[in-house]
């Protein structure tokens, strides 16, 4: 009689906790739009869900703290035409938020400390460059105002945010369809792309070049989605020919046959991954469902192993995921989801069950913290750097405000050589930026000396 051994895993006993009553957002009119994004963004400040609004596109900004009934009468973000149709808060910057819209255009919003107190119709900088409606907006997760663009004219757009100018191209001829979803890979090096015409890319966006590729990763004809994981593999949700959901895994240099491939149910929605790196966990939330899946990943056969289920009576319309630094660590809190109801915005904690007060330092290593590793222009010149971590033993404190800068007069050289799929960035764009930094030293160390001089002669009166 063989004895089955049980897999040992400290997340073996994940547990989700839903919020209580008064901890929710009460009375929030979620967007009835039928497009596959979770339509909510979270960050350690605010909380941002995309709402129905007459007359245009609008989303909702809220502080975290400011849980129970929202004012029907609540300011929001309203200077889309049309209605938005995905949200990203930038990893470097709490008060800076991406919407992109069926207007054709992305914008980059500043929020106030504190929330709005008035509608918020001008945006920092208006993106223009789409022909269709942008569904998806993602920023780079270590350079600095780098933001990417995807719409449903099946191409993406690299933005620098601080001059207003789209600096890199993927044009029709790389994806001939509606792509479905696009990743960064850790250090922002490569993008992970999932089209329509079924077949999964991996793509070195400075150079447009195709690093490997997958054709029907998942036999079904549902929208595929693909995340970059740990150790240069890939996680795809879709569904088999059977209409079954699926979740597979892949080795980005053997994509011939998955390293794991497992059914999970015969539900519509499409899947949302979620992947902590820290962990090693993948999270994924169904749009129409109820419940929240978690797998863990781990370099040994077979790779990708079924943890548990958090179930409630409520299906979900959206999904946003809490960046690490925004979780109690004292409560041994490994994740937070914002689930969108109809009219609610529920929290829902991810925990794992310890006796001790103490900070757990295998729950938490060293996580992505909110400075920027690299500039824009370092990264299109081709420097690559992974996120500059930070211990989370002592809690997160957010740091005070930062001002994003968009300077436009350097715009003009750039926006009439936007490269097309060659990805080099437009030739004398970088001496330009190069003269202008030396400037700012320079009138830095000007005062620098004016400031020492002061102290000099406050000390000798």
């Amino acid at each position: 009689m063989s004895r089955q051994v049980v897999r040992s895993s400290k997340f073996r006993h994940v547990f989700g906790q839903p919020a209580k009553a008064d901890q929710c957002y009460e009375d929030v009119r979620v967007s009835q739009t039928t497009w596959d994004s979770g339509f909510c963004a979270v960050n350690p400040k605010f909380v941002a869900l995309i709402c129905e609004a007459s007359g245009g596109g609008a989303f909702l900004v809220l502080p975290l703290g400011k849980t129970g009934r929202v004012d029907k009468n609540a300011p929001t973000v309203c200077g889309h035409t049309a209605p938005v149709l995905d949200i990203a808060w930038c990893p470097h910057n709490d008060n800076v938020i991406a919407s992109g819209s069926e207007d054709c255009t992305v914008m980059v919003w500043e929020i106030p400390d504190g929330g709005l107190t008035l509608p918020l119709r001008e945006p920092v900088v208006t993106l223009e460059g789409h022909t269709k409606r942008v569904g998806i907006v993602a920023w780079h997760p270590t350079a600095q105002n780098v933001l990417l663009s995807a719409g449903c004219d099946n191409v993406i757009l690299v933005w620098d945010v601080g001059t207003g100018a789209a600096v890199l191209t993927l044009g029709s001829d790389v994806h001939p369809d509606t792509i479905y979803s696009v990743d960064w890979s850790r250090d922002g090096a490569l993008i992970c792309t999932s089209c329509r015409d079924k077949r999964v890319r991996i793509i070195e966006p400075r150079k447009g070049t195709l690093v490997a590729e997958k054709d029907r990763p998942h036999e079904g004809t549902r929208p595929v989605r693909a995340v970059f994981v740990s150790d240069g593999k890939i996680l795809t949700t879709g569904f088999s020919r059977m209409s079954e959901r699926q979740v597979a895994l892949w080795d980005t240099k053997h994509l011939e046959e998955p390293l794991s491939l497992q059914e999970l149910d015969t539900s519509s929605g499409v899947l949302l991954p979620f992947f902590d790196p820290d962990t090693n966990i993948v999270y994924l939330c169904g749009k129409g469902d109820s419940s929240i899946r978690y797998f863990e990943i781990t370099s040994e056969a077979p790779y990708l192993h079924y943890l548990s289920m958090f179930s409630s009576k409520e299906s979900q319309r959206g999904m946003g995921y809490m960046p690490k630094r925004g979780l109690e660590v004292n409560k041994c809190e490994i994740a937070r989801f914002y689930k969108l109801h109809e009219r609610r915005c529920e929290p829902i904690a991810m925990t794992v069950p310890r006796k001790s007060d103490l900070f757990q330092e295998d729950l938490y290593p060293p996580t992505a913290g909110p400075d920027a590793a690299l500039t824009a222009e370092e990264w299109l010149g081709g420097r690559d750097a992974g996120p500059l971590l930070i211990s989370l033993k002592d809690g997160y404190v957010p740091p005070k405000s930062r001002e994003l800068r968009v300077n436009r007069g350097l715009d003009t050289g750039r926006r009439k050589t936007a490269p097309e799929a060659s990805g080099t960035p437009g030739s004398d764009a970088i001496p330009r930026l190069e003269e202008e930094i030396k400037k700012l030293q320079a009138t830095v160390q000007e005062l620098q000396k004016r400031l020492e001089r002061l102290e000099e002669t406050v000390q000798a009166k």
